[in-house]
């Protein structure tokens, strides 16, 4: 089985990086208005949970270091992608990286405004399957709190945010093309979520990895044209006010036919134990 094109994913640019990046030949074609491919720029200010997270030793300075994206979920808790925090990604085990830093409120990577906070622990689901992409989920402990304002609420199992149909935003300073283009400023795309029969046959498994409906929801376009890209992984993807997923994998960015392929925010709440009734903050990992 191939594995599909993850999310994860350095800048082809950054030489210091170059074991981290993942060939973008299976991109979908750019097109001459595509951002965070066929979205639109926002301010920091309208979701300001959205965060990046930073190695400027590994990624370099250009952009703070940005290479994966993640979501406030508690003052002092970030959710991302599991396949961020991996070596062949970073370079060394996370506690190894001297340098990992989340930033808030920073719309313009290539400014200095907003925090840029130490990662004080980072925990990766043990149950990641980095084959089927299941469980693609990780927290990270920061070492100054962010202001409760800047904290996002998660829909747990029978949410209706998770109906297919519904409207939904994905954020990030990825891709903004699928060819290479990296956001400087923060992009959202808006996209529906899609019946898991309509993701399982998008991805029934063979030349790519398959859907699990479990630990997986997608979203996008029947046509294609708006998705998250390279660069995205670990973002949030909302719905109904709440958080519903994160950025994980896909086949290209923006295909017809080809959805983004999300972890469920539900099956990570299970797994991780939390209460969503219960005042946000409170998180920690397991």
């Amino acid at each position: 089985m191939r594995r599909p094109l993850v999310r994860a994913l350095a800048r082809p640019l950054v030489l210091a990086a170059a074991a981290a990046v993942i060939p973008l030949a299976s991109a979908a074609p750019a097109t001459a208005d595509s951002v965070i491919v066929g979205g639109f720029p926002v301010d920091v200010s309208d979701s300001p949970w959205t965060v990046a997270l930073s190695s400027r030793d590994r990624f370099g300075g250009t952009r703070s270091g940005q290479f994966c994206g993640g979501v406030a979920v508690g003052p002092s808790t970030v959710l991302t992608a599991a396949h961020c925090m991996g070596e062949d990604v970073l370079g060394a085990p996370p506690d190894q990286l001297d340098d990992l830093k989340v930033i808030a409120g920073r719309t313009d990577l290539r400014t200095g405004e907003g925090q840029e906070i130490d990662v004080r622990e980072t925990w990766v689901n043990p149950g990641y399957d980095d084959v089927t992409n299941a469980g693609d989920f990780a927290v990270l402990t920061l070492a100054e709190p962010l202001p409760r304002e800047s904290v996002i609420a998660m829909a747990a199992a029978g949410d209706r945010a998770y109906e297919p149909g519904t409207s939904a935003m994905v954020y990030g300073w990825g891709d903004a093309t699928g060819g290479g283009d990296y956001a400087d400023g923060l992009r959202a795309a808006r996209v529906h979520v899609l019946s898991d029969s309509r993701c399982e046959r998008a991805y029934p498994g063979g030349g790519d990895s398959a859907y699990l409906a479990d630990s997986m929801l997608c979203a996008g376009e029947v046509l294609g044209g708006r998705d998250a890209c390279q660069g995205d992984s670990g973002g949030p993807l909302v719905a109904e006010g709440r958080l519903i997923g994160l950025v994980s994998w896909g086949s290209g960015c923006g295909r017809p036919g080809s959805p983004g392929v999300y972890t469920r925010v539900s099956d990570a709440l299970e797994k991780l134990g939390w209460d969503v009734g219960a005042a946000r903050g409170a998180h920690t990992a397991p």
